[in-house]
C-alpha cells in the first residue's frame, strides 16, 4: 500500500505517469538486481578478453564465455524456482530441496556408474546418460510422492522424514562404493561430484533451456494457485483446491528442476535457500508474483558475481560454489539457531 505523501506526490501527475510511477514502485527491487545481473553478465563476457573489441578472435572469445553463462542462468533459476516453490509445499523456509534425497541420489547414480564400469564410465557422457540420470531422479520422485501421498498416507512430514532416511541410505551406499574403487578412479568421481560452472554441458544447455523455459510459463500462469496452496491445507481446501495433488505436482516440479541443475553442475545444497531466503527479507507481500522473480534475480547476481570477483579479482573460478555453498550453509546454521525448526 502506498503511503499518504505518496498519493499526494503523484495525484498531480498525468495518469500514464502514475501508473508508470507505481509499477515501478512495485518492482522496484526486481529491476534493480535485474540490472544488476545484466551488467554482470556483460561484464564477464566482455571483461579480461584479450583480442581487440570487435575483431573475429574478441567474438569468438565471447561465444565461448556464452555456455559458462548459459550454465549459470540456467543454474539460477533451476535452484530459485525450485526452493521457493519447496517452501509453498512445505510451508516451511527452513527446509531445502536436499532434504529429500536429490542431491544423495545423484551422487550415487555417479558412484554407481563408476563403480559398475570403472574408467569406461568415462567415455559414457553425452546426451543419452545426461537424459537417463534426469529421469531417473523425476522417475524417483514420482514415485516416491505417488505413494506417499496416496491413502492414509498423505502427511508431508512422513514424507520429508522418508526422504531424509531415503538420502542417508543414498550416502551409506555410496560411501561403501567408493571404498571399493582404485585411487584413480576415486579422483575421477570426485571431480564429477564436486559442483562446478564449468562442467555445463554445451549439447544439453539447449534441451534443459527449453525444459526450464516450459515450466516457468506453467508456473507463472499458477503463481496464484500456488498463493492459495502457501496458505496451508485447511484454507486451501476451504477455497476449493485440490491440496493434495497440488503438492504433489509443485514436488514433481521441484525434482525436475533440481534434476537439471544437478545434472549440469553437480550438487548444490545450499545455494537455493541462501537466494531465496535473501528474496524473502525484499518482498513486500508472500505472492509468487514477486518472490519468483526476485529469488531468480537475486540467484544471478550471486552467482554471476561470485563468478566475476573469484575468477578476475582472486583467480580462483574454480571455487564459485564452494563459497556459495559455505555462505548458504552459514545463512541456514544462523537462521536456524535463531528461529528454530519450524
Amino acid at each position: 500500500m502506498r503511503s499518504v505523501v505518496g498519493e499526494q506526490r503523484l495525484a498531480g501527475l498525468p495518469r500514464g505517469s502514475r501508473s508508470r510511477r507505481a509499477w515501478v514502485a512495485e518492482h522496484r527491487a526486481v529491476l534493480l538486481v535485474g540490472a544488476t545481473a545484466a551488467a554482470l553478465a556483460i561484464a564477464i563476457l566482455v571483461y579480461g578478453n584479450p583480442a581487440a573489441p570487435g575483431s573475429d578472435g574478441f567474438w569468438i572469445i565471447v561465444r565461448s564465455r556464452l555456455t559458462s553463462l548459459g550454465t549459470i542462468a540456467l543454474v539460477s533459476v533451476c535452484q530459485a524456482v525450485a526452493t521457493v516453490l519447496f517452501h509453498t509445499a512445505t510451508a516451511n523456509r527452513i527446509l531445502t530441496p536436499s532434504i529429500l534425497g536429490f542431491d544423495a541420489l545423484y551422487v550415487l547414480s555417479q558412484t554407481a556408474l563408476m563403480f559398475v564400469f570403472g574408467m569406461a564410465a568415462v567415455g559414457m557422457e553425452g546426451i543419452p546418460k545426461i537424459i537417463a540420470q534426469s529421469l531417473l531422479m523425476i522417475a524417483f520422485a514420482t514415485v516416491l510422492y505417488g505413494w506417499l501421498f496416496s491413502g492414509k498416507r498423505a502427511n508431508l512430514h512422513l514424507l520429508l522424514l522418508v526422504g531424509v532416511v531415503l538420502g542417508i541410505g543414498f550416502g551409506s551406499l555410496s560411501t561403501f562404493m567408493q571404498r571399493l574403487l582404485t585411487p584413480s578412479e576415486f579422483d575421477v568421481l570426485s571431480a564429477r561430484l564436486f559442483g562446478s560452472i564449468g562442467k555445463g554441458n554445451p549439447d544439453y544447455l539447449p534441451i534443459a533451456g527449453a525444459i526450464v523455459a516450459v515450466l516457468l510459463v506453467i508456473i507463472w500462469r499458477r503463481r496464484r494457485l500456488l498463493d492459495v496452496v502457501a496458505l496451508g491445507r485447511d484454507v486451501a481446501t476451504g477455497l476449493g483446491v485440490a491440496y493434495r495433488k497440488e503438492v504433489v505436482l509443485i514436488l514433481v516440479t521441484v525434482a525436475v528442476l533440481i534434476s537439471i541443475s544437478a545434472t549440469m553442475v553437480g550438487p548444490m545444497t545450499f545455494f537455493g535457500f541462501l537466494v531465496a531466503t535473501i528474496a524473502y527479507q525484499f518482498t513486500r507481500e508472500d505472492r509468487h508474483a514477486e518472490t519468483l522473480p526476485l529469488a531468480i534475480g537475486v540467484a544471478l547476481v550471486t552467482l554471476l558475481g561470485a563468478t566475476f570477483v573469484l575468477k578476475h579479482v582472486f583467480a580462483a573460478a574454480g571455487l564459485v560454489t564452494v563459497i556459495i555453498e559455505f555462505a548458504g550453509g552459514l545463512l541456514f546454521l544462523a537462521i536456524l539457531l535463531r528461529k528454530g525448526l519450524r
